[in-house]
């Protein structure tokens, strides 16, 4: 029981983490955006987390990712952590968190 509850608060403070990282172009974090598919961490302490962009060339995306990886490696626990940028499914606004979509003007 304990292990299941340790899990969920690492998971827990990995999606903290990704929600203090922004695309520059856009004032709401990436993970209130929709663009983190999932969030995978193993017992040996590698994250692998996948993640799209709001568009195919943002030009943002390697400093989006290098502050994904810097923040959520900080996290107690996780060791190494490998970022995958995926196109599938695409991103649409429908994938932002009520919040997101509020801040953005479309409710």
């Amino acid at each position: 029981m304990s292990d299941n509850n340790e899990f969920l608060s690492k998971e827990e403070e990995i999606v903290k983490m990704l929600r203090t990282v922004y695309d520059p172009e856009i004032p709401v974090n990436i993970y209130d955006l929709g663009l983190i598919y999932s969030i995978d961490l193993d017992d040996k302490g590698h994250l692998e987390i996948d993640m799209t962009l709001t568009a195919p060339n943002c030009p943002a995306v390697d400093f989006i990712v290098e502050d994904v990886r810097m923040k959520t490696g900080s996290v107690e626990g996780v060791e190494t952590v490998d970022v995958n940028i995926v196109f599938e499914p695409a991103w649409d606004r429908s994938m932002m968190s009520e919040e997101a979509q509020l801040e953005l003007g479309f409710l």
